[in-house]
């Protein structure tokens, strides 16, 4: 720790410093405690997305085999391939306390306009709705997962900023002003004495 100058500025500036990180250190712990209860949140949700995607997998399997057996793989794979390997999607930010979450959205328009032309049937009707449901919990999940992981590295930064100022920072400058305030008290009672000196010395002059 760096030794100041014993002056009263100095003791000042510092009393000003330690106020300042002790409102910061009040912040960040606010901005904790906010980022903690979002992410709990966030994680329910995201176990419950993940187990309703899981299901909604497997519904979607159990579909297109049902469909395969009434109108064939060919008519099946003939709508594959006029159809494009994924939907568009769109992604945005949303600011939750300074964390950027993206927010991933599906366009759907394309793909829809693609199944219109097509020459279609219930079972590829059902298909398409089946899978259509599952990539939109696909996408929600993929929203979530981000946001948490996210969220899990905001929250590891300001636990580290909120004990560095309570372990290092705050008790560093709380010793400084310490020394600071012990050194002035004590140059104040060494000007004293000397003056007090002085002054008997003054006396006994006159008196003499």
């Amino acid at each position: 720790m760096a030794k100041l100058n014993p002056t009263r500025m100095n003791l000042i500036n510092l009393k000003r410093r330690i106020a300042v990180a002790r409102k910061g250190h009040g912040i960040l712990k606010r901005k904790q405690e906010v980022l903690i209860i979002e992410f709990l949140g966030l994680l329910k949700s995201s176990k419950e997305s993940r187990s309703a995607l899981n299901g909604l997998i497997m519904q979607s399997y159990k579909v297109l085999t049902i469909a395969s057996t009434y109108v064939g793989n060919f008519e099946l794979e003939d709508v594959a391939l006029h159809m494009k390997e994924a939907e568009p999607i769109s992604i945005s930010i949303k600011n939750i306390m300074g964390v950027r979450i993206p927010e991933i959205k599906k366009s759907g328009s394309e793909r829809a306009l693609q199944l219109a032309l097509l020459p279609s049937s219930l079972a590829v009707d059902d298909i398409n709705d089946s899978f259509s449901r599952a990539t939109d919990s696909i996408i929600e999940v993929a929203q979530m997962e981000q946001g948490l992981k996210r969220l899990v590295t905001e929250i590891d930064k300001t636990k580290r900023r909120v004990n560095a100022l309570d372990y290092r920072v705050i008790p560093q400058m709380a010793q400084q002003s310490k020394y600071v305030r012990m050194r002035l008290e004590e140059m104040e009672r060494d000007t004293f004495s000397a003056l007090k000196h002085v002054k008997k010395k003054l006396a006994r002059r006159d008196a003499a």
